[in-house]
């Protein structure tokens, strides 16, 4: 028996897994969201997987101590063991698992188990094609994830080491295929998970492929999709890929409004350091082309790198307010959080000045501006306590 162990983040992981396991007709697994519902198992008999961030594993701790004792197996994946494996081997996990995983939880339970007991899911990526993008036989649903990886290398993202930095995709036909089933079961709304939704299909990740993109949104409308979300959360977009024709297609067929366009600084040195891989122009050029198809741009701002500079964060406003005045922009903020294994991850915690707090309160305040800003204070303060 495996009990996944749920939280407030990791259920479009489960989701994936035990559809992994679904597809070889494994069926000996449960997902659990408190401790009390795993020690009603038999330890003998029971592996405990966890699916953990690195601001998880503070509360994570205290139960591997708890089911440690009693004797039950514990395997962990996701972000935080890929960049740590070690640690987590050391805290108590049995077995680890990074990058993809879902070759690696089906060769677990088939016990093809690796005697360093870390799964390679780097190494040996695999198709997506290959594997459900949901659980139907639990009916768990979740967007149907249509691209993995990214070929840019910000600082802050770990997308690039647990998905890799080449992208794959979720066929077309394979998409459809499994969205007429969602369509069967009543999930008649489309929603998908992509780090640049515009990219997808396309050679370099970034040039749009619209022969592609038409023939996956012209064939969900015909199986029955009521309503299709493309470009928009938890598929945003690159401010490259925002072009008049990828636009004029897509407004044939969405029902979002907005675009969620990441350029997360006004600073063009702060741009730099962080390696977005565009100016400020460039991003610019995307929501004039937003607003012109007559999207609402939502655009990903990242404040409190430890790293910025007083004309950093004044430029950062400026832009802000150049961008609201001139395209409707709205903003979604956030703060900076160091993960291990990220190039930025030595720089430490993100910090919000008081300015930074009195204009983000103005701008939420307008109805401008969203996002979870503090609580991203909060998380980035627990995790520093969890690998410190």
């Amino acid at each position: 028996m495996i009990l996944f162990r749920l939280n407030k983040r990791n259920r479009y992981s489960i989701t994936a897994l035990t559809a992994a396991l679904e597809s070889i007709g494994y069926s000996d697994y449960d997902v659990v969201d408190r401790i009390d519902d795993i020690l009603v198992y038999d330890p003998k008999d029971t592996t405990v997987a966890y699916s953990l961030m690195t601001f998880d594993i503070e509360d994570a701790l205290k139960e591997i101590d708890v089911l440690k004792k009693k004797g039950y197996t514990l395997i962990a994946g996701g972000p935080h063991p890929t960049a740590d494996p070690q640690g987590m081997l050391k805290v108590g996990f049995d077995y680890v698992f990074t990058g993809d995983g879902e070759k690696n939880i089906i060769d677990y339970v088939r016990e093809h188990r690796p005697a360093g007991r870390i799964f390679d899911g780097i190494k040996e990526r695999v198709n997506l094609d290959d594997f459900p993008p949901f659980n139907v036989n639990r009916g768990m649903y979740m967007p149907i994830e249509i691209s993995r990886g990214c070929p840019f290398r910000c600082g802050y993202c770990f997308t690039p080491v647990i998905g890799g930095g080449m992208m794959r995709y979720r066929s077309v036909d394979v998409v459809l295929e499994y969205a007429k089933v969602g369509v069967k079961n009543g999930k008649r709304i489309a929603r998908f998970i992509a780090s640049n939704s515009f990219g997808y299909m396309s050679k370099n990740g970034v040039t749009p492929n619209l022969e592609k993109i038409e023939e996956l949104l012209s064939g969900l409308k015909s199986i029955g999709m009521e309503e299709i979300y493309f470009g928009t959360f938890p598929s945003d977009v690159r401010p490259e890929s925002v072009t008049h024709d990828v636009l004029k297609l897509i407004k044939k067929y969405v029902k979002n409004k907005t675009l969620i366009i990441g350029i997360q600084t006004g600073s063009e040195r702060v741009l730099k350091i962080i390696n977005r891989g565009h100016s400020l122009d460039v991003a610019e050029k995307a929501l004039e082309i937003a607003s012109l198809e007559g999207f609402i741009p939502h655009v990903d701002f990242i404040f409190g790198f430890p790293f910025e500079s007083d004309e950093d964060i004044e430029e950062t406003f400026k832009f802000i307010d150049k961008i609201v005045k001139k395209y409707n922009a709205k903003i979604h903020a956030h703060t900076f959080m160091p993960l291990p294994g990220t190039p930025l991850f030595k720089y430490g915690l993100g910090r919000l000045t008081k300015k930074h707090l009195k204009v983000l309160g103005s701008l939420a305040a307008r109805g401008i501006l969203d996002g979870y800003w503090h609580k991203q204070q909060e998380l980035s303060l627990k995790a520093a306590r969890s690998i410190s």
